[in-house]
């Protein structure tokens, strides 16, 4: 039966808000580690089906039981649209933003709460992110965030990273008409909403105590498929970021500090060469395809005829 809205309970203090295409499967371990919080705050969930195949499961629909549960449908327009139409459906306070495949760590939304209280000068909040060692690829995931978060975390305990597989926002901060996300992003939309708060002087707090894992399902193979497109895709969304004068990405020396930094970080950590082989083929691919598109951007432009004045 479809779930036409919102269990009747007071107004939430979390919603917690999903894009969702095609990945119904593991989407329910997500459900599932949200119905497993403890101590937390009242909470509702907002999934936004972005033109998936196939409509929810009835194992999806099950976890409104557990808590409030919205699924809300809309035509295949990108995860950004998907997000700010999450937020317009939304009732909480605090909208906090995840992926299908991330599982909540069960004090996660406690932890979230006591940061979100005890600094009420933030707006943004980054949660702490974390890879599934059980696989290689996941192990190169977990190698890829702690060596991200620990390089961009900043003395004050504010970030210079921001991941939406684990992102919350106070509703008070958002244009809730307007939305939050750009959706001319179809990828690195969140990499374009820090350059946005950047420019108003403001980063996420780092809320270490929140734990987010995200899982990699895909192969090796399939990663580096998914890879490629995506660094395709994010060329339009970097080249909004460059007319903003914000200076997101990495130079030429931060690149090679961070892969020594990840080496390291592989070698003490006992996650294994094996994983730093797969990051650094993973990151070579997309930076190979970022310099392929910059390449077709700029034969495209030289090509354009001047219009005389």
């Amino acid at each position: 039966m479809p779930n036409n809205g919102p269990i009747s309970t007071p107004t939430p203090q979390f919603s917690i808000i999903v894009g969702v295409y095609n990945d119904w499967e593991p989407l329910e371990q997500c459900l599932r580690s949200l119905s497993l919080q403890s101590n937390g705050p009242a909470f509702e969930v907002i999934i936004v089906d972005d033109g998936s195949e196939e409509a929810a499961p009835e194992y999806i629909h099950q976890w409104n039981g557990r808590y409030p549960l919205t699924i809300v449908q809309q035509p295949h327009a990108g995860i950004a649209a998907a997000r700010n139409r999450g937020l317009q459906s939304s009732r909480g306070s605090v909208l906090v933003f995840t992926d299908a495949d991330c599982r909540f760590q069960a004090n996660c939304l406690s932890a979230l709460r006591e940061a979100i209280t005890d600094l009420p000068q933030h707006n943004c909040f980054q949660l702490h992110l974390t890879g599934d060692c059980s696989r290689i690829v996941g192990r190169a995931e977990e190698l890829r965030l702690i060596t991200l978060q620990n390089q961009m975390l900043q003395p004050n305990g504010c970030i210079r990273y921001l991941n939406t597989a684990g992102f919350a926002i106070r509703r008070a901060g958002v244009d809730t008409k307007a939305g939050l996300f750009d959706p001319v992003a179809l990828r690195a939309e969140d990499t374009l909403l820090l350059a946005n708060l950047m420019q108003r002087g403001e980063l996420p707090f780092f809320v270490s105590a929140a734990v987010v894992q995200h899982i990699v399902s895909l192969s090796f193979i399939g990663c580096l498929r998914k890879d490629v497109r995506s660094a395709w895709l994010e060329g339009r969304t970097y080249e909004i970021i460059a007319a903003k004068s914000v200076r997101i990405r990495m130079g030429h020396k931060d690149r090679l500090g961070t892969l020594i930094s990840m080496w390291r970080t592989a070698r003490r950590r006992s996650i294994g060469s094996r994983a730093w082989f797969v990051l650094v083929a993973r990151q070579s691919i997309q930076r190979v395809v970022t310099l392929g598109y910059r390449c077709l951007r700029f034969c495209t432009n030289a090509h354009v005829p001047a219009i005389a004045s």
